[in-house]
């Protein structure tokens, strides 16, 4: 069992995130294969390896959940900060080796310039979306995870400028 010391001694996982943007102005979301409970929908992201450049993360993640080549993007923001979130207390422990409470994102707003044939969700031996959409940026936070709500809402108000 996990107590809450121990909870307080794990750290965050070193994650990127990327808000994809297509020439509309709408945002990529996949629904998640795995998801038991809900109708969730994410944007990509994923950890960074060690000694990875969260930019080359961007790109390894973005190709590895969309099959979109980095030929196909223009990265044209980034989060003044990483962004963190707690999992909740029946996740800890089960996720990433135990190691980590929650996750510490890097977001990149990036934008599409390919088309909708360039997204190949079975790009990657282990798929983790069944099927995506373009939504409006205001909408994302209503899509995904409850404990990840706060972080897309931050990400949608720091880059809806940029969008």
């Amino acid at each position: 069992m996990t107590t809450d010391r121990d909870i307080s001694e794990l750290g965050y996982r070193p994650c990127v995130g990327v808000m994809l943007v297509n020439h509309t102005g709408e945002v990529f979301v996949g629904r998640r294969i795995d998801t038991k409970e809900g109708d969730f929908w994410q944007m990509p992201q994923g950890g960074i390896d060690e000694g990875e450049d969260p930019r080359e993360a961007l790109f390894r993640e973005l190709w590895e959940e969309t099959g979109v080549t980095r030929d196909k993007v223009a990265v044209i923001g980034q989060t003044r900060e990483p962004l963190r979130y707690d999992l909740p207390d029946e996740l800890i422990g089960k996720l990433w080796g135990g190691h980590y409470r929650g996750q510490e994102q890097n977001w990149f707003l990036a934008r599409f310039e390919g088309t909708d044939e360039d997204v190949n969700l079975e790009a990657h031996e282990h798929p983790e979306f069944c099927e995506f959409r373009w939504v409006t940026a205001s909408t994302v936070p209503d899509l995904i995870v409850p404990f990840k709500k706060r972080v897309y809402r931050s990400v949608v108000a720091e880059f809806a400028e940029l969008i």
